[in-house]
């Protein structure tokens, strides 16, 4: 490992650390962790070790901004559950021979409601809206170790309360691609921060989130697959109960991944299928799973126009669907 590398690691080691105390309150601005690429959602909604030329995943580990070609726009649309709509755009560009910079965007949206007083008359209607704003910046360390980090304004308004916040994602990513070897391995800590104005008298935390996954290739095969470990300041955490009531260690244990599949048998056409076993699990507690956790996608890459399709089940009643565009505005020499 070199110099820079080793400093890189040593730098999220520190960050994870110092923020692994008091993760287990409850948290504010969660829709920081709906996936923003049809890609990461067909393949289970978590995933930080893709190396592709898709600026959406810039939002799931900054390092991945690297892989992006040269002056890039992106958009991803997704529909969310009551009708709620979210999207995402960003931008990025090349500086240097080995740094990448970027801005983005994300918002969701929840439409419209009818506002009443604790008696009940209906006063009027009110909205609900969750954005976000961001810059990043990622620098390949070496032939094989990327870092990056990105600068986040945060904002909510439901009704008459607003809330901002501010917050940091640092990730870093190894990959080799080089004598039929295809891996990738990448650790990110989202959303380091805090609120500068809280919804009322109590500051609340941020939905921070520790990760680490990997991609690997199947040799001579036309499939890859990806594990994303998540939620790893929390593993304590108890999201499934049994219906008698005692905890399933194993599951507890499984709530922590995510499993994804690829078949590319080309270059410009890939497959993918996911698994959240979270997502699974608390459908099964709340009586009925029917599918929850299942996710498909696929995608078409051309030389500067890539589109991706996924389709996952939040909720028995509530599947959503996913759309990304990519567009390359420079032709590639």
């Amino acid at each position: 490992m070199t110099k820079k590398g080793f400093l890189a690691l040593s730098f999220f080691l520190f960050a994870f650390i110092f923020v692994c105390k008091g993760q287990e309150s409850t948290s504010v601005f969660n829709f920081l962790t709906l996936p923003t690429s049809a890609h990461a959602t067909a393949l289970g909604g978590k995933n930080i070790s893709l190396i592709e030329d898709d600026p959406s995943l810039v939002f799931q580990n900054p390092a991945l901004l690297s892989s992006v070609n040269e002056k890039t726009v992106g958009f991803n649309f997704l529909s969310y559950m009551r009708g709620s709509k979210a999207g995402s755009a960003n931008y990025s560009q090349m500086h240097g021979e080995r740094g990448t910079w970027g801005v983005g965007a994300q918002f969701v949206g929840y439409g419209s409601m009818k506002e009443t007083l604790d008696t009940g008359e209906i006063i009027g209607d009110m909205r609900a809206l969750d954005m976000l704003i961001c810059g990043t910046y990622s620098y390949e360390l070496s032939d094989n170790w990327v870092g990056g980090v990105s600068g986040k304004f945060i904002y909510s308004h439901y009704g008459e309360f607003t809330s901002c916040a501010l917050a940091v994602d640092l990730g870093v990513s190894y990959f080799i691609n080089d004598n039929g070897q295809d891996f990738a391995l990448a650790a990110a800590a989202r959303n380091l921060g805090g609120q500068v104005k809280s919804f009322g008298n109590h500051h609340e935390h941020l939905p921070f989130d520790l990760e680490v996954g990997f991609t690997k290739g199947l040799g001579h095969a036309p499939i890859k697959i990806s594990l994303t470990m998540v939620d790893l300041t929390r593993w304590s955490k108890t999201y499934y109960y049994s219906p008698q009531g005692t905890t399933k260690g194993g599951k507890i244990f499984m709530n922590h991944l995510n499993l994804g599949v690829d078949i590319v048998p080309t270059n410009v056409f890939f497959l993918s299928a996911g698994y959240n076993f979270r997502r699974a699990n608390e459908m099964k507690a709340a009586g009925s799973s029917h599918a929850s956790g299942l996710s498909f996608g696929a995608g078409v890459n051309l030389n500067r126009f890539k589109i991706g399709l996924a389709y996952a089940k939040y909720h028995v009643s509530a599947p959503t669907f996913s759309v990304s565009l990519a567009y390359g505005l420079q032709k590639d020499k």
